[in-house]
């Protein structure tokens, strides 16, 4: 179950999932609906339906979902239990802000390391993770184990590309651009104003524009 591949947009979600289900069950919470999970989480409950559906038979009709099964089996499935090493490349205000935000204490992700260019920086310690120069990348990797790197630099020193970074394989990309983000709600606040009585869905709306 773990390898079985999923649609994009439903492995987003998962985590969202995941996150809430971890509050309910510190509440004590039994089991849940996806009518009750749509309204807490604002995705449309066929979407939440199908979205578990493709992971099996995780609910009963008229029942809804026992949180704490369920919890553990996302769990399993987005292996929480497994810690991912991570490095941080580019220590800005951006950098210095992630680095600064505990994410092993809520998270499977540590942050080991971080890097930089600037001499400034390098040998210095931001709440317990020390500043590498980029000479130094390869060999922390290699000790300990990273499988991810966070890149928090201008796109120009990231890559010498017209528009975004490539790799070979297997390496995968994720790209995060906020910039990119805030112009598309804005975009959505303009085009689709909120309405009680829309019948589509954000998601729905977005893959009209796709």
């Amino acid at each position: 179950m773990s390898d079985q591949k999923i649609p994009q947009v439903t492995a987003k979600r998962l985590p969202l999932y995941y996150r809430y289900l971890e509050k309910l069950h510190a509440i004590g919470k039994q089991r849940i609906s996806s009518a009750d999970l749509s309204e807490a989480l604002q995705i449309d409950p066929a979407t939440i339906r199908r979205d578990f559906s493709y992971l099996g038979e995780l609910g009963k009709k008229g029942y809804g979902y026992n949180v704490t099964y369920l919890l553990q089996f996302l769990r399993d499935f987005l292996k929480q239990d497994e810690v991912t090493n991570v490095v941080l490349v580019g220590v800005g205000n951006l950098g210095t802000a992630l680095l600064r935000y505990n994410f092993y204490r809520s998270h499977n992700t540590k942050i080991v390391a971080g890097f930089d260019e600037d001499a400034a920086k390098i040998g210095k310690d931001i709440d317990g993770i020390t500043i590498f120069g980029m000479d130094r990348l390869s060999e922390i990797i290699s000790l300990h184990h990273v499988e991810v790197a966070i890149l928090t630099v201008p796109v120009n020193v990231a890559q010498t590309t017209p528009a975004r970074i490539t790799a070979p394989p297997p390496v995968r990309i994720h790209h995060i651009d906020l910039t990119s983000e805030l112009q598309t709600l804005i975009y959505f606040l303009k085009k689709y104003p909120a309405d009680e009585d829309a019948e589509e869905s954000l998601e729905e709306v977005a893959n009209k524009r796709s």
